[in-house]
């Protein structure tokens, strides 16, 4: 991109192109990826087994979602001691030997830091609520309950939590409230107190990056700088005690002072140690460049959720009231943030799954038939990995995981924010509000990424052992439709074959698919996403054309021709060089015009006779 500045490990921010930006990542939610001891709980020494397999499928970086000390309210989420392992995922040793183990087959581990808040059970927390005089006091934010006319007493200020119900919890011991943005049992930590601030660098960073580690995923990087005057939110759902009030923790006025110091006291000197920020309510690209600027020095990239986010009711009341949206509203956000890079010294991210949300291909894709549902998770991984930008993919997602069966009750719903919410809708006794929400959680809902990995068709899909209870019911498409690692491993051409198909290409032509310029077509187009892909220097060109329904569609019918579309110029011709489609089903594929239902291509041009 133009005018742009990179860092590398040794000479801060100029140099070469850190490794990062072409690496595939690779979440990993560890209750759920592996079980090697029986316990029905996945854990450490199961990741490693499980390594080269991650090796083969092409990641060069491993994201650890937290194993740390936790009561496990919010799936360790919720920390009690930042230097401790949580038994069931195994030890530090265990930790020790993974780092290792990833950097024996050059692959990367970077960590979850989760430092906008703890457990209450926490040995900070536990001293800031012993007493008003303690000296971890002010390492948490404590306000004074307020009164209303009746003399009824009220929290500090209205706003509502993530999870439902209110910000503010009240405490007998000293007789005051304490903040925290989700949970009551997560009270957030005072970033406002230096002190604090170099306990969070020393504990939770410091002692990791000692250990080996190579950066962290950086849980809500923009709420550590609050509002210090704590005023009411506006009133934007009359009747509700709890208002929506992000604008009073998401990008903050000191936030990005906070940041500079994590960056200057704690990356830097650890070789530039990598940081990719969870970001969210944060929807403008103008907001979001301060943080990945290279020249501000701060994050070296960040999620941004607008897309992510589609179908859901807003991120406070109504999440979970489903909302249909168009495809071209889900073009036109991914339009804005590969067009961001351009002109800038910033970068991006590519992603399309996660830990908190449900799987692509029940939500983007269609699940309706096998075929559907083998079509629609290749076309996925076709669109993410041609998009600009790091690629981040989550377990599971490289085999089309599918979301929960429809016909699961509630009863299978674990996640805290899940329950927050249906219990949320019971209370207000309305039938229709609880069948909506329970319709919504069927789609969009955190429980859905987190069944048992997929492993083979035995029972318990060779997560755990076959007569033990996992943690979460596995799905039933374990055992059947070879809808498994080990069923697919034995076809060259189901979705695990071809996820590793495209990532070879995306590094071959990292140039196009990694760093290339992005120029939308058919922008409004309801079915066919169609773009083209740059490379900056070489002028090479990639056409990608997905057909995200289950109708065939022409491409001659909207105007657009491949050879045009690319651009080829004398003494070039227009190539494919991959289809969704399987070898059987290529038959006429010579003639570009029209796409089978959920099929994806890729053209790129290239010299005659080359």
């Amino acid at each position: 991109m133009a005018d742009q500045l990179h860092h590398d490990n040794q000479d801060g921010w100029v140099g070469k192109e850190p490794y990062w930006k072409d690496a595939v990542f690779y979440q990993v939610y560890p209750a759920s990826f592996k079980d090697s001891n029986g316990d029905g709980w996945g854990d450490i020494p199961g990741l490693i087994s499980e390594l080269d397999y991650l090796r083969d499928l092409g990641v060069d970086v491993v994201w650890l979602s937290p194993m740390f000390e936790s009561p496990q309210k919010d799936m360790g989420y919720d920390i009690s001691d930042y230097q401790a392992v949580y038994d069931r995922y195994g030890t530090l040793a265990d930790v020790d030997t993974l780092i290792a183990s990833c950097h024996d087959r050059n692959m990367k581990l970077i960590l979850d830091l989760v430092v906008n808040h703890t457990s209450d059970e926490h040995p900070w927390f536990k001293e800031s609520r012993s007493s008003k005089t303690n000296p971890k006091r002010d390492w948490y934010i404590w306000k004074p309950a307020r009164y209303d006319p009746d003399g009824n007493r009220i929290p500090p200020t209205n706003w509502r939590s993530y999870f439902a119900g209110p910000t503010w919890t009240w405490d007998d011991n000293t007789q005051e409230y304490y903040l925290h943005l989700y949970g009551s049992f997560q009270p957030d930590l005072n970033w406002e107190n230096p002190s604090c601030r170099e306990a969070i660098y020393q504990d939770t960073m410091r002692f990791w990056l000692d250990r080996g580690v190579d950066g962290f995923r950086i849980d809500t990087v923009n709420k550590y700088s609050k509002r210090t005057d704590f005023p009411d939110a506006p009133i934007t759902f009359p009747g509700q005690p709890n208002q929506p009030a992000a604008e009073m923790w998401c990008n903050g006025p000191r936030i990005h002072e906070f940041i500079r110091e994590m960056q200057e006291k704690v990356l830097t000197p650890y070789n530039h140690a990598l940081s990719v920020g969870e970001l969210s309510n944060t929807p403008l690209p103008s907001q979001v460049l301060p943080y990945v600027s290279a020249a501000n020095r701060e994050l070296d990239m960040v999620f941004e959720f607008s897309m992510i986010r589609l179908g859901t009711g807003g991120a406070f009341h109504g999440k979970y009231l489903y909302q249909p949206y168009p495809l071209s509203e889900l073009k036109a956000h991914v339009a804005t943030w590969q067009t961001f890079l351009e002109g800038t010294d910033a970068w991006h991210t590519v992603f399309c799954e996660n830990h908190d949300n449900g799987r692509a291909v029940s939500r983007f894709g269609d699940t309706s038939s096998h075929k559907n549902w083998e079509g629609s998770a290749k076309t996925i991984a076709l669109w993410q990995g041609t998009l600009t930008g790091t690629l981040f993919l989550y377990q599971g997602q490289e085999i089309g995981m599918m979301n929960m069966p429809r016909g699961w009750g509630i009863e299978e719903y674990k996640d805290c924010e899940s329950m927050g919410f249906y219990e949320e809708a019971v209370a207000s006794g309305d039938q229709d509000r609880i069948a909506k929400t329970m319709d919504g959680l069927r789609i969009l809902a955190r429980d859905h990424s987190r069944l048992p990995f997929q492993w083979d068709g035995s029972a318990n899909a060779g997560f755990t052992g076959e007569n033990v209870v996992p943690w979460m019911r596995v799905h039933d498409s374990a055992f059947e439709d070879g809808l498994n690692v080990k069923a697919q491993k034995e076809d060259e051409e189901s979705v695990l074959g071809f996820y590793k198909t495209v990532l070879k290409l995306r590094k071959e032509y990292g140039e196009l698919f990694v760093h290339g310029a992005f120029r939308h077509l058919l922008p409004e187009d309801e079915a066919l996403f169609v773009y083209v892909k740059e490379g900056v220097e070489s002028g090479r060109r990639a056409l990608v054309v997905l057909n995200f329904s289950a109708e065939e569609q022409a491409l001659s019918s909207r105007g657009v021709t491949v050879a045009r579309a690319l651009g080829c110029e004398e003494g070039e011709e227009a190539r494919l060089l991959i289809t969704t489609l399987r070898e059987r089903e290529r038959l006429g594929i010579e003639s570009p015009e029209r796409l089978r239902p959920w099929e994806g291509r890729v053209y790129v041009n290239f010299a005659e006779g080359a």
